[in-house]
């Protein structure tokens, strides 16, 4: 009887124990993703961010005030010479097109992978507050190749006013850095994207069912025989 009662004690023991195991869980781990980690939304935030600055790009950054007899007959003397972000700061239209293509990259890509992405989105967006804030910083500077292709002088001494796009572009920026630093910490709760990724990280003993093209072509790649 004594043998009996421990063994009953020993398993009403264990079923208490997985009990307070399971209910100490992390929230996380029983309802999924948390909302600023799923990737549908992290990678909608930094496509968001990179047209964002992409399109402010195409709107009037400087407006140069010249003398109507400079502008010539193809420039309004009432409206002076507008200056898009495109020529102010042509560095930003290529480093938002190279965000965007890695916001998309990194909802594909594996761990490695997204470090990388991660690192060149990071970059893409300092270029981009930095060509903003030099544009605002002296926009003179900023607008005497586009005053010397409307007038042929340059050097002059002109009035030059800033829109807010480039302010737009700055912010653009800041917020597509910071989504991209949100990807490595929330690529934990992202699936794998192949099944032999995920047996490679532990998550899975072995692959579910038999492989498809792409893994196959993965396997390949690292020197194994799908076959």
């Amino acid at each position: 009887m004594g043998v009996q009662e421990d063994g009953v004690r020993k398993d009403g023991a264990r079923e208490d124990g997985g009990q307070e195991h399971e209910a100490g869980q992390p929230a996380a781990s029983r309802t999924g993703a948390p909302v600023w980690a799923r990737k549908s939304s992290l990678v909608l935030i930094i496509a968001a961010m990179a047209l964002a600055a992409f399109g402010s790009t195409t709107q009037t950054w400087l407006t140069v005030h010249l003398d109507p007899a400079q502008l010539g007959q193809a420039v309004s003397s009432q409206d002076g010479l507008q200056v898009q972000g495109s020529k102010a700061a042509t560095t930003v239209t290529a480093l938002a097109l190279v965000a965007l293509a890695g916001g998309l990259a990194a909802s594909i890509a594996g761990r490695i992978a997204r470090w990388i992405i991660t690192a060149i989105i990071v970059l893409a967006s300092a270029g981009i507050v930095t060509a903003a804030v030099t544009v605002m910083a002296d926009p003179l500077a900023a607008a005497q190749g586009s005053i010397a292709a409307a007038t042929g002088i340059t050097g002059s001494s002109v009035q030059v006013s800033v829109s807010a796009f480039p302010a737009l572009a700055v912010v653009a920026g800041v917020l597509l850095g910071l989504g991209a630093l949100l990807i490595i910490p929330a690529g934990r709760y992202w699936k794998s994207r192949t099944k032999y990724d995920a047996a490679a990280a532990g998550t899975d003993g072995a692959p579910e069912g038999p492989a498809d093209e792409i893994d196959s072509w993965d396997r390949l790649s690292r020197g194994d025989d799908p076959t």
